[in-house]
C-alpha cells in the first residue's frame, strides 16, 4: 500500500522561501502508527533541495511527483492554505478514484469540497479520525 503525503510546500510565496514543513514528519509519524504497512511517499523526502532544481529538473520532480500522487493508494493533502501544486496532485488522484483526505481549514474551497472524500479541519482532527480506526476502514 502506498500513502502519497501531498501538501503545501512554496504556496504562494514569490520567492524561494518555503512553508514550514514540519506537518510531515507529525503525519509520517501517524500513518507509521496507524498504516505501519504503508509506504509513505513524501516529496520533500524525494526532492529535498527542490528549490534549487533547474527547469528540467523541476519538470521532471514535478510529473513524477503527480504521478506517484494519481498512482497511490491513499492521498493525505496538508493544505492551511492553497497550494498550486498539491491542488494538481488531488486531482490527478481524484480522476482515478484514489481516496483523497484533506487537512485544511479551507472548507468553502471547490478543490476541497470535491476532490477530497473527507476533510478535517486539523492534524489533530486527522488523528482523532486515525486513533478511532478511520485510516484503517478506509483502505480495507
Amino acid at each position: 500500500m502506498k500513502v502519497f503525503l501531498s501538501g503545501i510546500i512554496q504556496g504562494s510565496h514569490s520567492g524561494t522561501e518555503l512553508h514550514d514543513q514540519g506537518y510531515r514528519d507529525e503525519l509520517k509519524r501517524l500513518l507509521s502508527q496507524h498504516l505501519p504497512e504503508a509506504e509513505v511517499v513524501c516529496p520533500i523526502d524525494l526532492h529535498p533541495n527542490g528549490i534549487e532544481y533547474d527547469l528540467g529538473q523541476a519538470r521532471e520532480a514535478f510529473f513524477s511527483l503527480v504521478e506517484e500522487a494519481a498512482s497511490a493508494d491513499l492521498v493525505v493533502a496538508y493544505l492551511p492554505e492553497a497550494s498550486m501544486g498539491t491542488a494538481i496532485e488531488i486531482w490527478e488522484a481524484h480522476r482515478r478514484g484514489t481516496p483523497v483526505l484533506a487537512i485544511t481549514p479551507l472548507r468553502h474551497n471547490w478543490v476541497v469540497n470535491l476532490l477530497a472524500g473527507r476533510a478535517f479541519a486539523s492534524v489533530a482532527e486527522f488523528a482523532a479520525f486515525a486513533a478511532e480506526g478511520g485510516l484503517r476502514e478506509l483502505v480495507e
